[in-house]
């Protein structure tokens, strides 16, 4: 049998060939994948939601409303309820300022803004340093605890930054960023909550 020629258009049509398949077998597993990658997000957010804000009997994702930031974040505020009692909000926030990258959180406040607790929901931080956060902001350490705080009268940043709060050994960009997800948080909460109890109430019979 004579041996093919190689030329250019054989080689050009043998990388289509490759390319081609390779891209079906790519979309094949992102179809495969992308449900339950999306119910294992969902099922984290549920946790996470739980975990900030115990104790709520209602269905938050249905009450789920979004507030944009000043830095222009979407964020997710899911209110936590008992009864009719409003027990606190589970805030989904982020910020861009960590070591490697992007930091997600979920961070639960009472309706008069003081800190329940938080999750960290994602982030590329260096293992060993930066992903101390999962547990280090929350404790028995008074200087490095943010539950149970208001940031109303407390300087929610590290020491080192004239703040109230010890950062991470080692980590001080990560403990910044993850601060900053906060705040991000409870300003954006607290701007609209302001916003909302300075509207006048109007009375019987006003029509104006």
């Amino acid at each position: 049998m004579a041996k093919t020629e190689s030329t250019l258009i054989n080689m050009v049509l043998a990388l289509l060939i490759i390319t081609s398949i390779a891209g079906a077998s790519l979309g094949m597993v992102y179809k495969v994948t992308k449900e339950p990658i999306a119910m294992a997000k969902l099922a984290k957010q549920q946790n996470a939601i739980k975990e900030v804000v115990p104790g709520f009997d209602n269905n938050p994702t249905d009450d789920m409303y979004q507030l944009t930031s000043k830095e222009g974040y979407i964020l997710q505020v899911f209110p936590c309820k008992k009864g009719d009692e409003l027990l606190g909000v589970a805030i989904s926030s982020k910020t861009d300022k960590g070591f490697s990258g992007e930091i997600k959180i979920m961070v639960g406040l009472k309706p008069d803004g003081t800190i329940i607790n938080y999750a960290v929901l994602e982030h590329k931080e260096t293992p060993g340093l930066g992903t101390k956060m999962d547990d280090w902001f929350r404790g028995d350490n008074p200087s490095q605890s943010i539950v149970n705080r208001d940031p109303a009268n407390t300087r929610m940043s590290v020491s080192k930054d004239g703040g109230d709060i010890d950062a991470i050994t080692a980590a001080t960009i990560s403990s910044r960023a993850f601060l900053d997800a906060i705040m991000i948080a409870y300003d954006t909460y607290k701007e609209k909550a302001d916003a909302q109890s300075a509207v006048p109430t109007l009375q019987k019979g006003d029509q104006s």
